[in-house]
């Protein structure tokens, strides 16, 4: 880590002095790609919105790669979805080097679910919850309307000449989160209540739905043989039928509580860019009846 911090300042520093290079367009930074999405739907055409967590990578284990961190160096702005590990390990460090760039906490106003306990996800890289807080605030129809609010408000605070523009693009993707929201409870009225999933990545899902997810994980951990039965002994009694799991974690376990259970593994990526389309697919997951694709 400290290697990496050294190759960071210097080629920060090297940036500094020699970048000349003028972009068409400002660049604003970001964590995560839906975060990215609803940054990009408001900014229309006045921001370039770049994501530093990649597609496919864990947002809780990834470490910036130098290029990024020198790419971070020219961005007007970065915006944080709150809590996730990676801000958790890199926030700090980020705003020492770049003490002029404006950073923006988009949860700002979201009401928050705290977590029993911090969890890890390997042995080597514990993952600290602030507080304990349950970090995948963009799973939820409801935080995603304080999100987009609060990236409105950034973008107008960085760019008040266009402020009504913003509000306007607000008001757009604003009605799609309605939209999405009306369309998830259409879906859910006849649903499995009850889920599992590897990574509790949809707890304020569950919450705006009224639905109980069960996480594979064991304090953050592969589970042990003896959790294993709990799971299976608890997805029988509540008839959980549904086990999700995201591209980033090994499907073994679930795969193993699936063929117990006789109940299908269905892939679920909470990071999708495509926000909507994955918080709909996810209802349709659980929904317990054909659902045609014109609905």
């Amino acid at each position: 880590m400290k290697t990496l911090l050294s190759i960071i300042c210097l080629l920060l520093a090297f940036s500094s002095c020699s970048n000349t290079e003028k972009n068409d367009k400002p660049t604003i930074t970001v964590t995560i790609e839906p975060l990215r999405y609803f940054t990009e739907v408001i900014a229309g055409d006045k921001f370039k919105v770049v994501s530093m967590v990649p597609a496919g990578s864990s947002p809780e284990t990834y470490d910036p790669t130098p290029q990024q961190m020198v790419n971070l160096s020219k961005s007007v702005a970065y915006l944080r979805i709150g809590y996730i590990g990676f801000e958790q390990s890199w926030t700090a460090k980020l705003q020492e080097n770049l003490p002029k760039l404006p950073f923006y906490d988009t949860s700002a106003g979201v009401n928050l679910i705290h977590q029993q306990c911090s969890h890890s996800h390997d042995n080597n890289a514990p993952e600290n919850h602030v507080h304990g807080v349950e970090p995948h605030i963009w799973n939820s129809t409801e935080n995603a309307k304080i999100i987009a609010n609060n990236i409105c408000n950034a973008l107008q605070e960085l760019d008040s000449k266009n402020s009504e523009y913003y509000n306007s693009r607000l008001d757009s993707l604003t009605k799609i989160i309605e939209q999405t929201d009306e369309k998830i409870k259409e879906i859910i009225t006849d649903a499995d209540k009850t889920f599992l999933i590897y990574h509790p990545a949809l707890t304020y899902f569950a919450r705006d739905y009224g639905l109980e997810q069960i996480s594979i994980e064991e304090g953050g951990k592969e589970p042990s043989p003896a959790h294993l039965q709990s799971l299976i002994k608890l997805c029988k009694d509540k008839n959980a039928r549904v086990i999700f799991v995201q591209q980033e974690f090994d499907m073994r376990n679930a795969e193993t509580i699936a063929k117990e259970l006789g109940v299908e593994v269905v892939p679920v990526n909470p990071l999708n860019y495509n926000w909507t389309e994955e918080m709909i697919n996810t209802a349709k997951a659980l929904h317990t009846k054909e659902v045609s694709s014109n609905e």
